[in-house]
């Protein structure tokens, strides 16, 4: 692993995670949660599609087990989809 794979770096673009999260009262809850880590600035939630998505826009280095434990903190799970890519 590299600083690069375990860390959200602040960019346009943000990070997108997948969450099991269904509802919107739900991701606002996620929301909610996310936005205490310092370093997040804005948390994008898009419930339109499946698995539902959140976006998370950083202004400094977050590692993305903090934003993990944060989401388990609400009550759910989320999984960088970078992880995935091929």
């Amino acid at each position: 692993m590299s600083i690069v794979s375990e860390h959200i770096i602040p960019n346009k673009e943000g990070e997108i995670f997948e969450t099991n999260a269904k509802s919107l009262e739900d991701l606002k809850k996620i929301k909610k949660h996310l936005l205490t880590l310092e370093g997040v600035s804005e948390v994008q939630l898009n419930a339109t599609i499946f698995p539902t998505e959140i976006t998370i826009h950083t202004s400094e280095f977050v590692k993305k087990k903090d934003v993990e434990h944060k989401v388990i903190q609400a009550g759910f799970h989320a999984i960088s989809k970078n992880l995935f890519d091929i």
